[in-house]
């Protein structure tokens, strides 16, 4: 069985889950059109995989999954209307780049704690420039499907290579799979949530 508590175990010890409560709205901002599509489709294709849904139009935000490229962390803070969104923009910026990062990303959740929004800034710096769009794209819609451990993937990637194709993980795909179990609840914060997602992965 698939030891899952990891994949949602944050490195202060504490385990939480949470998948998307509402269908998933993407728009992707500093791109061209063919990335563009690369992005939509593996957006598309992971939430195929989770069974969840995808739609035209968010009620409350009319998008609900923003990412933003941009070559540096300074650009956001000349985003039209961003700071309405993450008032803490400015700051943001600066842990940004003291840190060195070259991608983030923010997650909202609704009162019962379920995502229903997210923000992604990459910033394109020379490793992500030499990453092909395809696996980028693949691998962004991969970590926002789910809230991820902050240490889920540091020692292993979600995507793997075969025949020089970028692909989920067997794992890893396996458990988003399950993740959107409508019998699971949409989140969760007891560790013995983990083996319910265990019992339901087969390999």
């Amino acid at each position: 069985m698939l030891d899952v508590a990891p994949y949602f175990t944050r490195s202060d010890g504490a385990y939480v889950f949470a998948r998307w409560g509402v269908p998933i709205v993407p728009v992707v901002f500093g791109v061209d059109d063919q990335t563009l599509g690369l992005f939509k489709g593996a957006i598309e294709a992971v939430v195929t995989l989770a069974g969840h849904k995808m739609a035209e139009f968010d009620p409350n935000l009319g998008t609900n999954l923003m990412m933003f490229f941009c070559r540096d962390w300074d650009e956001l803070s000349k985003v039209p209307h961003l700071e309405q969104m993450i008032p803490d923009i400015g700051s943001l910026v600066g842990r940004l780049k003291a840190a060195g990062a070259n991608q983030y990303r923010i997650f909202r959740f609704d009162k019962a704690g379920a995502i229903c929004g997210c923000f992604v800034f990459l910033r394109m710096d020379d490793h992500l420039a030499e990453t092909p769009a395809d696996t980028l794209a693949l691998s962004q819609a991969v970590q926002v499907i789910l809230l991820w451990s902050d240490a889920a993937f540091r020692e292993v990637p979600p995507l793997a290579l075969i025949n020089g194709n970028a692909v989920v993980r067997p794992e890893v795909a396996a458990l988003i799979a399950a993740s959107y179990d409508p019998v699971l609840p949409a989140v969760s914060k007891d560790a013995s949530h983990a083996l319910r997602l265990g019992a339901r992965i087969t390999l």
